[in-house]
């Protein structure tokens, strides 16, 4: 039972409870705008605090689930509410806190204006479903808490959006909601697959266990339906259109989640349960998959580089960046899996710092079109200072975190030998792709910083204390993961050791 052990021994549940307790006073000061965004900043930063305490009592080297709570929810029918977190999962959980506590404390600054009670209720339920996608250890629970995710965001976007948020927000549900009653299906397969009536089960730990439990028919189908959703969530490539729409009507905040951890549900998903559960359905759709992620490093550096909307050149480089995750993946590597992990964590941290400044600058100035830009450097040394740092990170300068996570993706995807088209095509293909972030996101800052001094922009402030608060954080993450990223490597390095070493059993097993 849950109740049995102190408090901080059920530390994953405390973090899905917490933001549920903070939403009840916010009941109650809806209406008053300085207490919600107190309540709102309180309960993240407790939320913060716990899930540090969480990483400190994660023991490095061990590659099974650590701290699982795991009590049956519906008995009938053997789904569990289980929890647990690994080193795929644990570092992914701290930044989810991190990035929920960023936005809501930029927002209280006064970047949302209306109904901001309303606002924060959405950002507490955002994060109840966040934290519990990277936690569930049961498929249905981890459903449950990927649904979740969508409605908070749909009315982040819908109400606090731009001048086209229900476009995006249309657009964006009714994407991701596909994928996802496609994945509902494939979970129902798999629960009637299972077994026999009294043994059937959604455990991700139960259904890895038996590594003879799905025939290779079977597998194909179901990875094709969970990949799709993940594909979709990420999104890959051509199921990309979604995202660019979605970031430049959400707010600022909105933005940051969405990029920083909404992404990352997909590539997670696709490592946690759709690699080790489906390996020879894995196999089967590998090479799609390879091209597709080459595919999408390529074709999102080069729209990002024609771009005129700052917003949406963000965006369209987390397609390029998020295409690293999916080849590191499905390399079948250590090095890439451990690249495409570290990939996740480098580029919410950046980008969500990128997309913070876009929203800071379009607070002062309104404009987002990279032309009526220019010469910002001249009246905002500290702003210029922040953002070249995140622009240079964004591009995989050695010695920031951008770096770290694409070396690895390449040095793993050159010694990949899976199919007929080996690693020596896909590797040169890949890097096209840094060299293209080197010019996109290099001439975007000369062109929005430097150059002639507009009138409009000469008395604008320069960071307000809050900002720096916001971005300080951010700041340390890349250069910390940038200079010292063997800890993190030490923490996820047993755990996807342990999940390539379950895909490669079970599709021994099946042969």
């Amino acid at each position: 039972m849950i109740l049995d052990r102190p408090v901080l021994d059920h530390v994953l549940t405390l973090l899905v409870v917490i933001p549920i307790v903070g939403l009840v006073p916010l009941l109650f000061f809806m209406r008053d705008e300085r207490a919600a965004k107190q309540v709102a900043l309180v309960t993240t930063f407790v939320e913060l605090v716990v899930s540090l305490v969480m990483l400190a009592q994660f023991r490095v080297g061990e590659a099974g689930f650590q701290m699982v709570d795991s009590v049956l929810w519906l008995p009938t029918l053997g789904i569990r509410y289980e929890v647990g977190v690994d080193g795929i999962s644990v570092l992914l959980v701290v930044l989810t806190t991190l990035l929920t506590f960023i936005s809501v404390l930029y927002s209280s600054g006064g970047a949302i204006k209306m109904r901001v009670g309303e606002f924060m209720a959405a950002f507490l339920l955002l994060e109840v479903g966040m934290v519990g996608v990277f936690i569930a250890l049961d498929l249905f629970l981890f459903y449950v808490f990927f649904e979740l995710m969508l409605v908070p965001m749909y009315l982040i976007i819908g109400i606090w959006g731009g001048t086209r948020r229900i476009y995006a927000t249309l657009k964006f549900v009714l994407f991701t909601l596909s994928g996802s009653l496609l994945m509902l299906v494939a979970i129902v397969a798999v629960y009637l697959a299972s077994g026999d009536a009294g043994s059937r089960t959604l455990s991700f730990t139960d259904l890895v266990s038996d590594r003879g439990r799905f025939a290779p028919d079977f597998q194909f189908w179901a990875f094709f339906a969970f990949a799709l959703a993940f594909a979709i969530k990420l999104p890959m490539v051509p199921f990309h259109t979604w995202l660019p729409d979605a970031h430049v009507e959400a707010p600022t905040a909105g933005s940051i989640i969405l990029a920083g951890i909404l992404l990352k549900a997909g590539g997670y998903g696709l490592i946690r349960f759709a690699l080790p559960l489906f390996p020879i359905g894995a196999q089967a759709w590998l090479p799609i998959i390879l091209l597709l992620s080459v595919v999408a490093i390529i074709y999102g550096a080069a729209v990002s580089t024609v771009q005129k909307d700052l917003k949406k050149l963000v965006a369209y480089s987390s397609v390029a960046h998020m295409g690293f995750v999916t080849l590191g993946i499905f390399v079948l590597n250590v090095q890439g899996g451990v690249g495409a992990v570290l990939q996740m964590l480098n580029h919410g941290v950046v980008t969500g710092a990128l997309f913070l400044f876009v929203g800071i600058q379009y607070e002062r100035t309104h404009r987002r079109q990279i032309a009526d830009l220019g010469g910002l450097a001249n009246g905002w040394p500290l702003y210029t200072t922040f953002f070249g740092i995140f622009v240079l990170a964004s591009l995989g300068l050695p010695g920031l975190n951008g770096f770290v996570g694409e070396f690895l993706v390449l040095v793993g995807t050159f010694r990949y030998e899976g199919d007929p088209v080996s690693g020596l095509v896909w590797g040169p293909l890949a890097a096209i792709g840094v060299i293209l972030a080197a010019v996109y996101l290099l001439w975007m800052f000369q062109r929005v910083m430097y150059g002639p001094v507009r009138e409009a922009y000469k008395d604008l402030p320069d960071l307000s204390p809050v900002e720096i608060a916001s971005a300080v954080p951010l700041l340390a993450l890349t250069i910390v993961l940038g200079v010292f990223p063997q800890p993190f490597i030490r923490i996820i390095e047993p755990s996807l050791e342990r999940m390539l070493a379950l895909a490669s059993a079970a599709a021994v097993a099946v042969k």
